[in-house]
């Protein structure tokens, strides 16, 4: 099962995050460095930071180098809320979703598709999650229409992506890594809200010199709009 990609676009994001249930006080904001002098110009709270990377062989391997660490520590990540992909495409839904899902202490879902399937699936594993969103028509629907508002001509369901959104936050005195790819969330180091910001720049950063000579890399912040 393929869906179409999303674009890495602020606003075609903001207007799927609002379409599915999230107030409109939050949505994402380009980040167009990570010094720190230029995080701190984001609106406040920033409460997650999504990458958009190349898959190329680099990546590939830190993928397998970071699950295999994250195995041999094990770190309480039964705690936070993550979803293995199993559709094609649906990468930057998923990122959405785990910015999300993770930070509703500080987001009140309106009733829509989103809260629904958050609170249906809260108590499943990662595995269940994935394949309910297999199933999950009205989400899969708003991501359609979204892939198609973009300023690029959206690509075929079925043509080969080369890049892939994963989504960082803080939760539980921690910097996570969400990624639908990996069979579990990553734990990148301490953290608090103070921090994240620079603690997510880090981690990106960490991304990005594993392959200095890409360019394809893009951030985003779910942050506070008003």
């Amino acid at each position: 099962m393929a869906w179409v990609p999303l674009e890495s676009n602020p606003e075609v994001m903001t207007k799927l995050l609002h379409k599915l249930g999230v107030p409109k006080q939050w949505g994402l904001v380009d980040v167009y460095s990570l010094d720190l002098d230029m995080l701190e110009m984001l609106p406040k709270p920033v409460l997650a930071m999504i990458l958009l990377y190349p898959m190329t062989p680099k990546s590939e391997s830190f993928k397998i180098e970071l699950e295999k660490t994250e195995k041999e520590s094990g770190s309480g990540s039964d705690k936070i809320y993550h979803l293995a992909q199993y559709v094609s495409n649906a990468c930057g839904t998923i990122a959405l979703l785990h910015s999300v899902a993770n930070k509703l202490d500080k987001i009140e879902l309106e009733d829509g598709e989103l809260k629904k399937f958050i609170d249906d699936t809260k108590d499943l594993t990662s595995e269940k999650r994935g394949e309910k969103l297999v199933e999950a028509q009205g989400i899969s629907v708003t991501h359609e229409d979204s892939a198609h508002e973009g300023q690029t001509e959206a690509p075929g369901e079925d043509e080969k992506v080369f890049h892939h959104f994963v989504a960082f936050v803080e939760r539980n005195g921690s910097i996570w890594e969400l990624d639908g790819r990996k069979p579990y969330p990553i734990n990148h180091g301490p953290s608090n809200t103070e921090t994240f910001l620079e603690d997510a720049a880090r981690v990106c950063k960490e991304y990005m010199s594993r392959d200095p000579e890409e360019v394809g890399f893009t951030i985003m912040a779910l942050a506070a709009l008003e």
